[in-house]
Protein backbone atom coordinates (compact mmCIF):
# COMPACT_ATOMS: atom_id res chain seq x y z
CA UNK A 1 0.00 0.00 0.00
CA UNK A 2 1.68 3.33 -1.40
CA UNK A 3 0.50 6.33 0.10
CA UNK A 4 2.25 9.90 -0.11
CA UNK A 5 3.32 11.91 3.50
CA UNK A 6 0.94 14.26 2.40
CA UNK A 7 -1.91 11.53 2.56
CA UNK A 8 -0.28 9.46 4.97
CA UNK A 9 -0.14 12.55 7.77
CA UNK A 10 -3.41 13.30 6.37
CA UNK A 11 -5.18 9.64 7.64
CA UNK A 12 -3.49 9.42 10.80
CA UNK A 13 -5.26 13.03 11.45
CA UNK A 14 -8.91 11.28 10.71
CA UNK A 15 -8.02 8.31 12.49
CA UNK A 16 -6.92 10.01 15.54
CA UNK A 17 -9.67 12.03 14.85
CA UNK A 18 -12.55 9.64 14.71
CA UNK A 19 -11.43 8.20 18.21
CA UNK A 20 -10.75 11.45 19.97
CA UNK A 21 -12.89 11.85 23.28
CA UNK A 22 -13.98 7.91 23.02
CA UNK A 23 -13.13 4.51 24.92
CA UNK A 24 -11.15 3.91 21.43
CA UNK A 25 -9.07 6.99 21.86
CA UNK A 26 -8.25 5.34 25.87
CA UNK A 27 -7.00 2.17 23.85
CA UNK A 28 -5.20 4.11 21.49
CA UNK A 29 -3.68 5.76 24.07
CA UNK A 30 -2.52 3.02 26.13
CA UNK A 31 -4.83 3.68 29.20
CA UNK A 32 -6.06 -0.20 28.98
CA UNK A 33 -2.81 -1.90 28.70
CA UNK A 34 -1.96 -4.13 31.74
CA UNK A 35 -0.07 -2.90 34.57
CA UNK A 36 1.18 -3.11 38.49
CA UNK A 37 1.48 -6.45 39.52
CA UNK A 38 -0.45 -9.63 39.84
CA UNK A 39 -2.70 -10.71 42.98
CA UNK A 40 -1.03 -13.86 43.63
CA UNK A 41 2.36 -13.36 41.88
CA UNK A 42 3.67 -14.12 38.71
CA UNK A 43 2.13 -16.94 36.72
CA UNK A 44 4.58 -19.55 36.60
CA UNK A 45 5.37 -20.74 32.90
CA UNK A 46 7.05 -23.40 30.88
CA UNK A 47 7.89 -22.36 27.54
CA UNK A 48 7.54 -25.63 24.72
CA UNK A 49 9.53 -24.24 21.68
CA UNK A 50 12.05 -21.64 21.95
CA UNK A 51 12.98 -21.21 18.14
CA UNK A 52 12.46 -17.60 16.90
CA UNK A 53 8.67 -16.95 17.51
CA UNK A 54 9.29 -18.87 21.20
CA UNK A 55 12.21 -16.24 21.98
CA UNK A 56 10.01 -13.27 20.61
CA UNK A 57 7.36 -14.32 23.55
CA UNK A 58 9.60 -15.55 26.68
CA UNK A 59 11.85 -12.40 25.42
CA UNK A 60 8.63 -9.83 26.17
CA UNK A 61 7.30 -11.82 29.46
CA UNK A 62 6.99 -9.00 31.26
CA UNK A 63 8.43 -10.29 34.70
CA UNK A 64 5.43 -8.47 36.95
CA UNK A 65 3.07 -11.18 34.65
CA UNK A 66 5.32 -14.33 34.01
CA UNK A 67 8.30 -15.91 35.59
CA UNK A 68 10.26 -18.28 33.02
CA UNK A 69 10.30 -21.52 35.39
CA UNK A 70 11.43 -23.90 32.67
CA UNK A 71 12.23 -24.39 28.72
CA UNK A 72 11.73 -27.22 26.27
CA UNK A 73 12.88 -27.59 22.91
CA UNK A 74 14.11 -30.75 20.93
CA UNK A 75 16.83 -28.76 19.82
CA UNK A 76 19.47 -27.85 22.25
CA UNK A 77 20.91 -25.36 19.74
CA UNK A 78 17.50 -23.62 20.31
CA UNK A 79 17.70 -23.65 24.05
CA UNK A 80 21.03 -21.99 24.02
CA UNK A 81 20.05 -19.23 22.01
CA UNK A 82 16.72 -18.53 24.68
CA UNK A 83 19.45 -18.51 27.69
CA UNK A 84 20.82 -16.16 26.10
CA UNK A 85 18.07 -14.01 25.51
CA UNK A 86 17.39 -14.08 29.43
CA UNK A 87 21.30 -12.90 29.79
CA UNK A 88 20.76 -9.76 28.04
CA UNK A 89 18.01 -8.95 30.79
CA UNK A 90 19.45 -10.48 33.79
CA UNK A 91 17.47 -13.22 34.24
CA UNK A 92 18.41 -16.89 35.25
CA UNK A 93 18.06 -19.24 33.18
CA UNK A 94 15.81 -21.85 34.41
CA UNK A 95 16.21 -25.80 33.46
CA UNK A 96 16.06 -27.41 30.27
CA UNK A 97 13.83 -29.78 28.82
CA UNK A 98 13.96 -31.92 25.52
CA UNK A 99 10.70 -33.79 26.10
CA UNK A 100 7.38 -31.79 27.11
CA UNK A 101 5.90 -34.23 29.41
CA UNK A 102 8.82 -34.31 31.40
CA UNK A 103 8.82 -30.69 32.39
CA UNK A 104 5.26 -31.35 33.51
CA UNK A 105 5.96 -33.90 35.88
CA UNK A 106 9.20 -32.16 37.18
CA UNK A 107 8.24 -28.38 37.58
CA UNK A 108 6.39 -26.64 39.39
CA UNK A 109 4.25 -24.27 37.01
CA UNK A 110 0.67 -22.95 35.97
CA UNK A 111 0.58 -22.47 32.55
CA UNK A 112 2.63 -23.69 29.29
CA UNK A 113 3.49 -21.33 26.24
CA UNK A 114 3.53 -23.40 23.07
CA UNK A 115 5.43 -22.18 19.84
CA UNK A 116 6.48 -25.53 18.24
CA UNK A 117 5.68 -26.28 14.83
CA UNK A 118 2.09 -26.56 13.47
CA UNK A 119 1.67 -30.51 13.53
CA UNK A 120 2.34 -30.87 17.39
CA UNK A 121 0.61 -28.30 18.66
CA UNK A 122 -3.12 -30.03 18.99
CA UNK A 123 -0.91 -33.05 21.04
CA UNK A 124 1.26 -30.75 23.21
CA UNK A 125 -1.83 -28.57 24.49
CA UNK A 126 -4.06 -31.23 24.49
CA UNK A 127 -1.84 -33.21 27.63
CA UNK A 128 -1.12 -29.76 29.22
CA UNK A 129 -4.89 -29.00 29.61
CA UNK A 130 -5.43 -32.34 30.64
CA UNK A 131 -2.07 -32.22 32.98
CA UNK A 132 -4.21 -29.39 34.45
CA UNK A 133 -2.00 -26.29 32.93
CA UNK A 134 -3.54 -23.41 30.90
CA UNK A 135 -2.01 -22.63 27.76
CA UNK A 136 -0.88 -20.03 25.41
CA UNK A 137 0.03 -21.69 22.16
CA UNK A 138 0.77 -19.68 19.40
CA UNK A 139 -1.02 -19.10 15.99
CA UNK A 140 -2.12 -21.08 14.04
CA UNK A 141 -4.78 -23.09 16.32
CA UNK A 142 -3.90 -26.99 14.69
CA UNK A 143 -2.95 -28.54 11.23
CA UNK A 144 -6.14 -29.74 10.82
CA UNK A 145 -9.53 -28.88 12.34
CA UNK A 146 -9.68 -32.58 14.54
CA UNK A 147 -6.40 -30.44 15.82
CA UNK A 148 -8.53 -27.67 16.83
CA UNK A 149 -11.87 -29.95 18.15
CA UNK A 150 -9.52 -31.65 20.18
CA UNK A 151 -7.49 -28.60 22.11
CA UNK A 152 -11.29 -27.20 22.54
CA UNK A 153 -12.38 -30.00 24.09
CA UNK A 154 -9.61 -30.01 26.44
CA UNK A 155 -9.62 -26.72 27.69
CA UNK A 156 -13.24 -27.20 28.24
CA UNK A 157 -12.98 -30.65 30.12
CA UNK A 158 -10.16 -29.41 32.11
CA UNK A 159 -11.43 -26.33 33.39
CA UNK A 160 -8.29 -24.03 31.80
CA UNK A 161 -7.42 -20.99 30.10
CA UNK A 162 -6.68 -21.59 26.17
CA UNK A 163 -6.00 -18.77 24.19
CA UNK A 164 -4.17 -18.90 20.82
CA UNK A 165 -1.48 -15.90 20.33
CA UNK A 166 -2.87 -13.78 17.31
CA UNK A 167 -0.78 -11.03 18.41
CA UNK A 168 -3.11 -8.05 16.22
CA UNK A 169 -5.38 -8.81 19.17
CA UNK A 170 -3.20 -7.18 21.84
CA UNK A 171 -2.06 -4.59 19.27
CA UNK A 172 -3.96 -1.21 20.56
CA UNK A 173 -4.31 0.19 16.80
CA UNK A 174 -5.81 -3.22 15.94
CA UNK A 175 -8.56 -2.97 19.08
CA UNK A 176 -8.61 0.63 18.52
CA UNK A 177 -9.61 0.54 15.24
CA UNK A 178 -12.35 -2.14 16.17
CA UNK A 179 -13.89 -0.44 18.60
CA UNK A 180 -13.47 2.89 16.93
CA UNK A 181 -13.88 3.01 13.33
CA UNK A 182 -15.29 -0.69 12.47
CA UNK A 183 -17.47 -1.23 15.25
CA UNK A 184 -19.01 2.57 15.41
CA UNK A 185 -20.05 2.26 11.62
CA UNK A 186 -17.24 5.01 10.30
CA UNK A 187 -16.57 2.78 7.21
CA UNK A 188 -20.07 2.73 6.19
CA UNK A 189 -21.36 -0.70 4.53
CA UNK A 190 -17.94 -2.94 3.79
CA UNK A 191 -18.25 -5.06 0.94
CA UNK A 192 -14.74 -5.78 0.37
CA UNK A 193 -11.22 -6.12 2.22
CA UNK A 194 -7.54 -6.72 0.68
CA UNK A 195 -5.68 -8.47 2.91
CA UNK A 196 -1.74 -8.25 1.54
CA UNK A 197 1.77 -9.85 2.64
CA UNK A 198 4.13 -9.88 0.31
CA UNK A 199 7.99 -10.40 1.10
CA UNK A 200 11.35 -11.02 -1.34
CA UNK A 201 12.41 -14.22 1.07
CA UNK A 202 12.73 -17.32 1.10
CA UNK A 203 11.69 -19.72 3.76
CA UNK A 204 14.36 -22.47 3.92
CA UNK A 205 16.88 -22.07 6.58
CA UNK A 206 20.68 -23.29 6.85
CA UNK A 207 21.35 -24.70 9.64
CA UNK A 208 24.14 -27.37 11.41
CA UNK A 209 22.67 -30.24 13.38
CA UNK A 210 23.49 -29.39 17.18
CA UNK A 211 26.03 -32.04 17.12
CA UNK A 212 27.13 -35.03 15.13
CA UNK A 213 25.41 -37.56 16.21
CA UNK A 214 22.25 -35.67 16.78
CA UNK A 215 19.14 -37.76 15.60
CA UNK A 216 15.88 -35.86 14.94
CA UNK A 217 14.06 -38.67 14.08
CA UNK A 218 13.04 -39.48 17.76
CA UNK A 219 10.89 -36.45 17.24
CA UNK A 220 9.30 -37.39 14.03
CA UNK A 221 11.11 -35.91 11.84
CA UNK A 222 13.41 -37.83 9.15
CA UNK A 223 16.35 -35.76 8.87
CA UNK A 224 17.61 -32.79 10.49
CA UNK A 225 16.79 -30.33 7.22
CA UNK A 226 13.10 -31.25 8.23
CA UNK A 227 13.16 -30.04 11.61
CA UNK A 228 14.58 -26.79 10.97
CA UNK A 229 12.11 -26.70 7.45
CA UNK A 230 9.42 -27.93 9.16
CA UNK A 231 7.39 -24.97 7.60
CA UNK A 232 8.24 -26.34 3.87
CA UNK A 233 6.24 -29.99 4.28
CA UNK A 234 2.75 -30.55 4.47
CA UNK A 235 3.01 -33.09 6.95
CA UNK A 236 4.34 -30.08 9.66
CA UNK A 237 2.68 -27.27 7.83
CA UNK A 238 -0.20 -25.17 6.35
CA UNK A 239 2.60 -22.51 4.31
CA UNK A 240 1.50 -19.54 3.93
CA UNK A 241 -1.91 -19.39 4.64
CA UNK A 242 -1.13 -20.45 8.26
CA UNK A 243 2.37 -18.63 9.09
CA UNK A 244 0.81 -15.40 7.36
CA UNK A 245 -2.62 -15.85 6.27
CA UNK A 246 -4.13 -16.84 9.41
CA UNK A 247 -3.07 -13.18 11.18
CA UNK A 248 -4.76 -11.15 8.47
CA UNK A 249 -8.58 -13.56 8.22
CA UNK A 250 -8.18 -13.99 11.86
CA UNK A 251 -8.48 -9.79 11.96
CA UNK A 252 -11.31 -10.19 9.10
CA UNK A 253 -13.18 -12.66 11.18
CA UNK A 254 -12.87 -10.39 14.42
CA UNK A 255 -13.86 -7.28 12.81
CA UNK A 256 -17.05 -8.98 9.78
CA UNK A 257 -18.08 -10.55 13.18
CA UNK A 258 -18.05 -13.71 10.98
CA UNK A 259 -16.74 -16.52 9.44
CA UNK A 260 -15.90 -16.78 5.56
CA UNK A 261 -18.45 -19.41 4.01
CA UNK A 262 -16.32 -20.55 0.97
CA UNK A 263 -13.49 -19.81 -0.55
CA UNK A 264 -11.47 -20.33 -3.88
CA UNK A 265 -7.60 -20.32 -3.95
CA UNK A 266 -4.30 -20.72 -6.19
CA UNK A 267 -0.78 -20.95 -5.95
CA UNK A 268 1.91 -23.08 -6.06
CA UNK A 269 5.99 -23.54 -5.67
CA UNK A 270 6.87 -20.91 -8.39
CA UNK A 271 10.40 -19.18 -7.47
CA UNK A 272 12.02 -21.41 -5.51
CA UNK A 273 12.10 -24.61 -7.19
CA UNK A 274 14.77 -26.45 -5.29
CA UNK A 275 13.75 -29.52 -4.75
CA UNK A 276 12.06 -30.90 -1.49
CA UNK A 277 9.91 -27.64 -1.20
CA UNK A 278 5.69 -29.35 -1.30
CA UNK A 279 4.09 -25.45 0.10
CA UNK A 280 3.46 -23.11 -2.40
CA UNK A 281 5.90 -20.11 -1.96
CA UNK A 282 3.32 -17.78 -4.06
CA UNK A 283 -0.85 -17.98 -2.45
CA UNK A 284 -3.74 -16.10 -3.93
CA UNK A 285 -7.47 -16.49 -2.03
CA UNK A 286 -10.65 -15.18 -2.18
CA UNK A 287 -12.92 -15.50 0.79
CA UNK A 288 -16.40 -15.35 0.88
CA UNK A 289 -18.19 -14.16 4.34
CA UNK A 290 -22.24 -13.25 4.87
CA UNK A 291 -23.61 -10.44 3.71
CA UNK A 292 -22.42 -10.36 0.22
CA UNK A 293 -18.36 -9.56 1.73
CA UNK A 294 -15.42 -10.58 -0.23
CA UNK A 295 -11.71 -10.97 1.32
CA UNK A 296 -9.17 -11.45 -1.30
CA UNK A 297 -5.54 -12.49 0.01
CA UNK A 298 -2.28 -12.87 -1.68
CA UNK A 299 0.69 -14.12 -0.41
CA UNK A 300 4.69 -14.12 -2.54
CA UNK A 301 7.88 -14.20 -1.46
CA UNK A 302 9.22 -12.84 -5.45
CA UNK A 303 8.28 -8.89 -4.21
CA UNK A 304 8.31 -6.87 -1.09
CA UNK A 305 7.06 -3.52 -2.65
CA UNK A 306 3.64 -3.64 -0.86
CA UNK A 307 4.79 -5.23 2.08
CA UNK A 308 1.94 -6.24 4.36
CA UNK A 309 -1.65 -4.58 5.22
CA UNK A 310 -5.23 -5.00 5.81
CA UNK A 311 -7.78 -2.39 4.16
CA UNK A 312 -11.19 -2.59 4.71
CA UNK A 313 -12.54 -0.39 2.06
CA UNK A 314 -16.61 0.93 3.07
CA UNK A 315 -19.27 3.13 1.40
CA UNK A 316 -18.04 6.24 3.56
CA UNK A 317 -14.86 5.48 4.25
CA UNK A 318 -11.29 3.14 3.88
CA UNK A 319 -9.27 1.58 7.05
CA UNK A 320 -6.33 0.39 6.22
CA UNK A 321 -3.40 -0.95 8.80
CA UNK A 322 -0.03 -1.40 7.98
CA UNK A 323 3.26 -3.37 8.49
CA UNK A 324 1.22 -3.34 12.49
CA UNK A 325 2.22 -0.21 13.09
CA UNK A 326 0.34 2.67 11.43
CA UNK A 327 -3.73 3.17 11.12
CA UNK A 328 -5.05 5.49 7.98
CA UNK A 329 -8.62 6.67 6.84
CA UNK A 330 -9.83 8.13 4.17
CA UNK A 331 -13.45 9.21 3.68
CA UNK A 332 -14.87 8.08 0.11
CA UNK A 333 -12.54 10.56 -2.23
CA UNK A 334 -10.19 12.16 0.03
CA UNK A 335 -7.40 10.50 -1.25
CA UNK A 336 -7.66 12.14 -4.49
CA UNK A 337 -10.29 15.41 -5.37
CA UNK A 338 -10.78 16.10 -1.71
CA UNK A 339 -6.56 16.09 -0.52
CA UNK A 340 -5.65 18.00 -3.03
CA UNK A 341 -8.29 20.82 -2.46
CA UNK A 342 -7.08 20.51 0.94
CA UNK A 343 -4.00 20.93 0.05
CA UNK A 344 -4.48 24.11 -1.98
CA UNK A 345 -6.55 25.96 0.64
CA UNK A 346 -5.91 28.78 1.40
CA UNK A 347 -3.40 29.45 -1.43
CA UNK A 348 -0.59 27.75 0.81
CA UNK A 349 -1.34 24.39 0.91
CA UNK A 350 -1.98 24.93 4.62
CA UNK A 351 -6.21 25.58 5.16
CA UNK A 352 -5.29 27.96 8.11
CA UNK A 353 -3.46 25.02 10.25
CA UNK A 354 0.55 24.51 10.18
CA UNK A 355 2.36 22.35 7.42
CA UNK A 356 1.45 18.83 8.18
CA UNK A 357 4.81 18.34 9.01
CA UNK A 358 5.23 20.85 11.66
CA UNK A 359 2.36 19.46 13.60
CA UNK A 360 3.08 17.55 16.59
CA UNK A 361 3.11 14.16 16.92
CA UNK A 362 -0.21 13.75 19.46
CA UNK A 363 -2.19 15.23 16.37
CA UNK A 364 -1.84 11.99 14.18
CA UNK A 365 -1.88 8.11 15.43
CA UNK A 366 1.01 6.77 16.49
CA UNK A 367 3.33 3.77 15.45
CA UNK A 368 2.95 0.86 17.35
CA UNK A 369 4.11 -2.76 17.06
CA UNK A 370 6.95 -4.22 17.90
CA UNK A 371 7.57 -6.20 20.86
CA UNK A 372 4.60 -4.59 22.94
CA UNK A 373 1.93 -6.91 21.72
CA UNK A 374 4.08 -10.21 22.22
CA UNK A 375 3.96 -8.50 25.96
CA UNK A 376 0.65 -7.68 26.09
CA UNK A 377 -0.38 -11.36 24.82
CA UNK A 378 1.66 -12.97 27.49
CA UNK A 379 -0.11 -10.18 30.31
CA UNK A 380 -3.47 -10.75 29.51
CA UNK A 381 -3.04 -14.77 29.99
CA UNK A 382 -1.36 -14.48 32.67
CA UNK A 383 -4.21 -12.46 34.20
CA UNK A 384 -6.82 -14.46 32.60
CA UNK A 385 -5.37 -18.12 35.04
CA UNK A 386 -5.44 -15.43 37.97
CA UNK A 387 -8.60 -13.12 37.64
CA UNK A 388 -10.57 -15.91 35.11
CA UNK A 389 -10.49 -12.25 32.84
CA UNK A 390 -11.78 -13.30 29.13
CA UNK A 391 -9.23 -13.82 27.05
CA UNK A 392 -9.04 -12.20 23.74
CA UNK A 393 -8.76 -14.88 21.00
CA UNK A 394 -9.68 -18.33 22.89
CA UNK A 395 -10.66 -21.40 20.83
CA UNK A 396 -13.66 -20.53 19.14
CA UNK A 397 -12.20 -17.76 17.19
CA UNK A 398 -8.96 -19.26 16.65
CA UNK A 399 -10.64 -22.38 15.38
CA UNK A 400 -12.44 -20.35 12.65
CA UNK A 401 -9.39 -18.47 11.47
CA UNK A 402 -7.09 -22.18 11.17
CA UNK A 403 -10.44 -23.83 9.25
CA UNK A 404 -10.60 -21.16 6.58
CA UNK A 405 -6.75 -21.22 5.68
CA UNK A 406 -7.26 -25.25 5.97
CA UNK A 407 -9.58 -25.07 3.51
CA UNK A 408 -8.04 -22.28 1.06
CA UNK A 409 -5.04 -24.60 1.22
CA UNK A 410 -7.05 -27.51 0.08
CA UNK A 411 -9.08 -25.40 -2.38
CA UNK A 412 -5.68 -24.99 -3.64
CA UNK A 413 -4.44 -27.99 -4.42
CA UNK A 414 -7.92 -29.51 -5.21
CA UNK A 415 -7.62 -26.33 -7.85
CA UNK A 416 -11.76 -25.95 -6.75
CA UNK A 417 -13.89 -23.56 -4.78
CA UNK A 418 -15.42 -24.95 -1.84
CA UNK A 419 -17.20 -24.22 1.25
CA UNK A 420 -15.94 -23.49 4.69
Amino acid sequence: MHLTPEQQDLGRRNFRRALAGTRAGAILDGATLPRGSLTGGPVRLGYVGVGVQGRNVLNRTDPAFGEPRALCDVNPAQLAKANEVLARSSRPAPPHYADWREMLQKEDIEGVVIATPLSTHAEITAGCLEAGKHVLCEKMMAWDEAGCERMAQAAVKAGRVLEIGYQRHYNRIYEAAYHGVVKAGVLGDVYHARLVWHRNADWRRSEAPPSPDYDPSRWGYPTFEHLVNWRLYWDYSQGLMAELGSHMVNVANWYFGAAPQAVQASGGVERHKDGGREVPDHVYATFEYPQDRTVMFSSIESNALEGHYEAFLGTRATLILTDEREAYLFEEGERGSALAAALEADGDGTNGRPPAAQESRSETAPAFGGGEPYRVEVARFCLAVRTGQPVACGAGEAAHSARACIRANQSLLQKKRLAV
